[in-house]
Formats: C-alpha cells, structure tokens, sequence
C-alpha cells in the first residue's frame, strides 16, 4: 500500500494531545492516523504499538522492548533469572551484507548495524550476552570482516536485549561503549550482564570514524535515555541517510508517554530536514527486516517499492514510520486521561 501526501495532511488536521484537544480528537483518531500511516509497510508496527492496553498481559517497563503489555522475559528486570540461554534454533540468523557498509548482525527478533569505515567497525546495539559472540564477532567473521577492529558500541537504550553483550565487547575487544548518562544511571540500578561505565553520549554528538560520521540524538521515552541515530551509507556507491529510532515500545505512565511523543515529534523533524530515506529498527519486526534480508539476496525492485534495495523508502517514508509510534502513544495518553 503506497501512502502519497494525504497522510501528511491528515495528520496535520488532528490536535496533539501535548497541545489542547477537540470534541473530534480521540484515542480512535490517533489510531486511524496511525493506520493510515503504517499501510502495509509497517502493519506490525502498528499492531505493536497500538494494541489496547491489558490485551497482552502485565506490562513490565523493563521488558525486552518494552512491549506493552508484554511480561518480561527471564532473566530481565521485572522477571526471573533465566535458566540458561534459549535454544540456539529459536534465535539465531545469519549475518546479511545490508549496503556497502552497514550490515545486519542480529537475532530473529533483534538487529545489530555495523557501519564499517577505513578506519574500523560502529556496532549499533550489541543484543544478549549469550548470543553476541556468536551473532556479532562471528557474523563478522563469516562476512570475512574482523571483530577486533570493532572500535565503538552505541547502546541504544538500557534493556539486556540491547546492552547484554557490551561487556564481551569490552572485555574481548576493548570496544568503548556508548550509552546516554540516564540510561547508564539506569543500567546501575539493573543487574545482569552489563558493561562497565564508559562513553557518555550526548544530545546531537557527532560520532565519526574513518571518515563516517553517525549523528547521536536522546529521544526520551522508552528509557529515559534512548539514543536514536542518522547513519549514513551507500548502496553501491551511492549516498543514503538511515534513521534509527531507538526505542520503540510504550510503558504506561503518563510522563513516559508524553515525553515519548515529544521525542518522536522532535526526530521526525530531524529527519525530515536531513532527508533520511532508511529507517532501521533494532527489532526486526519493526522495520520489516524479516522480509527484507531475505530480499537483499535477490536485490529486485518489488511492485510497491521503486528502489533496487527494499531498506530505501525515501524521506515520506521514513516519516511515515515514525509517525505511527507518536499517533499510536498519543492515544495510548489519552486513554489515561
């Protein structure tokens, strides 16, 4: 479903539940904004956020992504300790070259980004501790790239699903890990797998190596210190802008929720000024990475997407994308006013 410039109007006509409501704006308008914006790119997405709140269960906030409504899992704030890692069937994949510089290095269900530069390896998120030698310094290997050149990890946000294997990076390859000061203030008071305190990212800190440069942003809301990122790549030579929005799940207070939109606002104008035309997710449901890795193999234009690579939705849809997270959390406040 190709969504042109009615949506943008659409939303443009409701009233932000931050700034005043009228008699026609309810949780239901949001979520038919929503709707309209996800189409059939980001249909999981939109299940995801914009699921009615109690349909899945306890809402953990520190849930692995911060589902809502979803039960943490074992081993993660708010639940047991697990019992040993899962079966390595149910979570392992098989690293994917993505561009001529990024490549997917994650789970089923979480992603890892490594930007490669001349001058060495990004890694954005570093998913669990059980996983991450396996996934990250072993993808990399079967990629013919080399872990020990990995020289920096952006953590985006303080969950085990995202941080858990920053410590093997630390300890094996001296990487230096970046996290927000609150989410590093957030990581001290779990426990679990977890790195010791390194970098302090900060609000628009440009990130560069290798003559690559990754643009860090705190988008509050998930965490209190989520980090979203613009990444640039090429794809076969040519230049492109992805964003990555850091944390995508709701957690049910009402200052989380409002801070949440007020970030998701705040990024859709930084991506619209910059022209992102990729959108990255570090859940693989999110961004549709389950049907596009398998797509890059074949690396043919489908029907609905013009571009050689499926990743490439241009700046309207980039936009669309996030656009869905901020409609579905401003009806998700409303419901609790």
């Amino acid at each position: 479903m190709k969504i042109q410039l009615g949506w943008l109007i659409a939303v443009s006509m409701g009233v932000s539940v931050l700034g005043g409501q009228n008699a026609n704006d309810t949780p239901e308008a949001h979520i038919a904004l929503a709707k309209t914006a996800a189409g059939d790119d980001y249909r999981n997405l939109f299940n995801f956020l914009c699921a009615v709140p109690g349909a899945r269960g306890g809402g953990q906030r520190g849930a692995p992504g911060g589902a809502p409504g979803a039960a943490a899992a074992p081993g993660t704030p708010g639940g047991g300790q697990r019992q040993g890692p899962p079966d390595r069937s149910t979570w392992y994949a098989e690293p994917v070259k993505v561009f001529d510089d990024l490549y997917f290095l994650g789970q089923t269900e979480y992603s890892v980004w490594a930007v490669t530069t001349s001058e060495g390896i990004i890694v954005v998120d570093t998913i669990f501790d059980y996983s991450v030698e396996e996934e990250v310094a072993g993808g990399l290997k079967k990629l013919g790239l080399d872990p020990a050149t990995i020289k920096y990890a952006v953590v985006t946000h303080a969950h085990p699903d995202h941080h858990g294997g920053a410590k093997f990076l630390q300890d094996r390859y001296g990487t230096q890990v970046f996290m927000s000061a609150a989410d590093w203030d957030f990581l001290d008071r779990t426990s679990g797998t977890k790195p010791k305190r390194d970098m302090v990212a900060t609000d628009g800190q440009r990130l560069a190596l290798g003559g690559t440069t990754l643009t860090l942003y705190v988008t509050p809301g998930h965490t209190p210190g989520t980090l979203s990122l613009l990444i640039p790549v090429k794809d076969n030579g040519k230049p492109h802008l992805a964003a990555l929005w850091g944390g995508t799940g709701l957690n049910p207070d009402r200052d989380s929720l409002q801070t949440y939109i007020r970030s998701a606002e705040r990024f859709t104008d930084i991506v619209r000024q910059a022209g992102a035309d990729i959108i990255l997710s570090n859940h693989t449901d999110w961004d549709q990475s389950k049907v596009n890795l398998p797509l890059l193999a074949k690396r043919a234009p489908s029907r609905d997407n013009p571009y050689d690579n499926p990743y490439i939705v241009g700046n309207q849809g980039v936009r669309r994308y996030l656009t869905v997270a901020e409609e579905c959390a401003t009806s998700r406040l409303m419901r609790l006013n």
